[in-house]
Parts: structure tokens; sequence; C-alpha cells
């Protein structure tokens, strides 16, 4: 693996959080609340005839320094504006000076059960919207520019989006944290029997969040949700609602379309790149594999443990003056957070 890239401190788990599961299950045991500011509630209008809407929650800091990136934070599966990863990196953000804005992808967080669809892995046509228009109708916010940060799922989506056409001028870069950029690997490992705990939990988030839209009956949408219902892996579940509800042949077909292994050589503005070798959900050989060295816009932080969207690690590692997020009487964010900060200061 490609070393870690200068500036970026290596990763120490930190007690009792030892090994990939417990450092997956810690923000689900532990719930961690991250008190943010009061924010802004904003919506944005999807221009595709469906009339959905997504929206997220902005926060401006007490004392903003210079023109610094506005942050867009966006969750993985079954996540929303308020998962505790999300509100931890807002927290670390704004004590940095930067606004942070915390998203909820389509279908999720108020929306639940209120849009006529959902998000996916690859929808990035809904992000590029919702950048445009923080672009268009926040000049002063953006004025430094953007950075978009996505989790999980929404690291997929986040890297597809740097590898296509049409990116909007204000994104300066991008980070993705336990991004699974080979679906179809990804959602193999999923079957494994270690696996099956997580497995059982997701599929029954999905399906409820899922199950809370409506439909017509007789309609193409109560034909989907029918295959929800009957789905009894998360791989039913793609290749039953998903790729149909999204114009795609099957489950195969979405997962090689929407892949962000296809487009990491096409990204071009600076990526940092967080993953964990030891993450039970997704397989460590694509990433191993792939040559980052040949892709300078891509910056690989490739970590032995770490496990999925966790990095617990040991509050003793600052990064610059002060450890980042680091507010008077308070912890330091996250490993990630750290590691979010420093990127935006390599920006700068």
């Amino acid at each position: 693996m490609p070393p870690l890239p200068p500036g970026y401190p290596p990763f120490r788990p930190r007690a009792p959080w030892w090994g990939p599961d417990l450092q997956t299950l810690r923000n689900t045991l532990r719930r961690p609340r991250h008190p943010l500011p009061v924010g802004e509630a904003l919506l944005f209008p999807m221009d595709d005839g469906t009339g959905d809407c997504l929206a997220g929650t902005l926060h401006q800091p007490a004392e903003s320094v210079g023109d610094r990136p506005l942050v867009v934070l966006v969750h993985g599966l079954a996540g929303s504006e308020d998962s505790p990863y999300i509100r931890s990196a807002a927290a670390a953000a704004l004590a940095r000076g930067h606004a942070a804005l915390r998203l909820n992808l389509r279908g999720a967080g108020p929306f639940v059960g209120r849009t006529r669809q959902r998000y996916h892995a690859g929808r990035t046509a809904d992000a590029r919207a919702v950048l445009a228009r923080l672009a268009a109708g926040h000049p002063g916010l953006t004025a430094g520019g953007i950075v978009v940060a996505g989790y999980s799922l929404a690291g997929n989506m986040v890297l597809k989006l740097m590898g296509e056409p049409g990116l909007p001028p204000a994104v300066r870069g991008a980070m993705a944290v336990s991004a699974p950029i080979d679906l179809s690997a990804t959602s193999r490992r999923f079957l494994k029997a270690r696996n099956r705990p997580y497995h059982l939990w997701l599929l029954r988030q999905m399906k409820a969040e899922t199950l809370a839209m409506p439909a017509a009956p007789g309609s193409d949408e109560a034909g989907w949700l029918a295959a929800v219902v009957r789905a009894r892996t998360i791989y039913d579940f793609d290749d039953g609602y998903v790729a149909p509800a999204n114009g795609w042949r099957d489950a195969e077909e979405y997962y090689r379309v929407n892949s962000a292994l296809r487009f990491l050589r096409g990204i071009s503005r600076p990526t940092l790149v967080v993953h964990a070798l030891d993450d039970p959900w997704i397989a460590p050989d694509p990433y191993r594999a792939f040559d980052w060295a040949a892709h300078p816009a891509l910056i690989p932080l490739i970590v032995p443990q770490g496990g999925h969207v966790g990095f617990h690690g040991d509050r003793d590692q600052p990064m610059g003056e002060r450890p980042v997020g680091e507010q008077p009487g308070g912890l330091a964010g996250t490993w990630v957070d750290r590691c979010l900060m420093r990127f935006l200061e390599t920006l700068a």
C-alpha cells in the first residue's frame, strides 16, 4: 500500500475499541451526540419532475478566518445528517472556522417516506445539483470554494462525482471515507456468515425507509416495493428494487455502472481517500490493486486498522499547534476529522 501522505498521522486504535468490529460498532453502542450550535434548515428541490427535495442543516462558525471552503458532509447507507460521524466532522470544521452543511440524501432524514425516489450509491446528479445551487445561491458562503466529504455509500458517490464531467467549478476537493469502490465485491462480502448481523440490521433499516414511501396500487412503484418486502438479502434488495427503479437491468448492472473504481482515473481535483484494510464490510483487494501513484490528484490514506467508518483512535495525536476540532474544555475530533482538517489546510 502507498505510504501515508506528509502531515497525516498513523491511526492507532484506543481502548477498549480493539479490532474491526468494535471500531465499526462504537458509534452505535455509545451514540455520541456531538453538540452543535443551532443551524439553518435548507431545502434543495430537485428539477427532475418528481417534486422531491433534499434537506440539510447549515452551520456557520462564530468566527470565520478568511475565505475558507464550505464543508458539505454526506452520510452513508441508512444514515442521516444526525449520524454521529457527520455531527463530529461538522463540529471539527466549525472549530477551525469553516461553515458546514450536513446534507441528507434523497429520502433520508426529514424526508423519509416523503419522496418519490431514493438515494443510491451512484446518484451523483442530486449532489451535483445541490453543489451548484449552493455556489449560485450563497456566493459569500462559497467564496472559498466547497469541499464535499462522503462516508461509506456516499463515499462511493462522491468519488464517482469527482471523476465525472460537469463538476461545479466551486468544488475544490473531496474526501471519501470507507467507500465501497467496487459495489459487486462489497455485496458479495456482505453475504459472508461473519457479516450476517450487520447484513440483517442494514437490510431491516433499508426496508423500513423504502416501504415508508407512497406508491399507487398497480404502479411500477408498487411492484418494486413488493420486491422490497420479499428481499432476503441486500443483493435481493438491489436486484429487485434499486436496479429496476433506476433503469438498470439487474443488480450487477447497477453495481458495474456506479462503482467508483471506474471513475477514479478521471479525478483531477484533490481528493483524500480514507480506508481501513480491516473494514469488515468492504474487501481490501480493490484498494490494494489500484495504482494510486499514477493519479496525483488522489491522496490515499489507507491504514491497516479502523473498521468501517470507525477510526476511534488515541486523542494524543495532535496535528499542528493543537488537536483539530478541539475547543476550550472540549475533546479533539476523531482521527478522520483531524485528517479532514489537515486536508483543508493543504487546500489553503
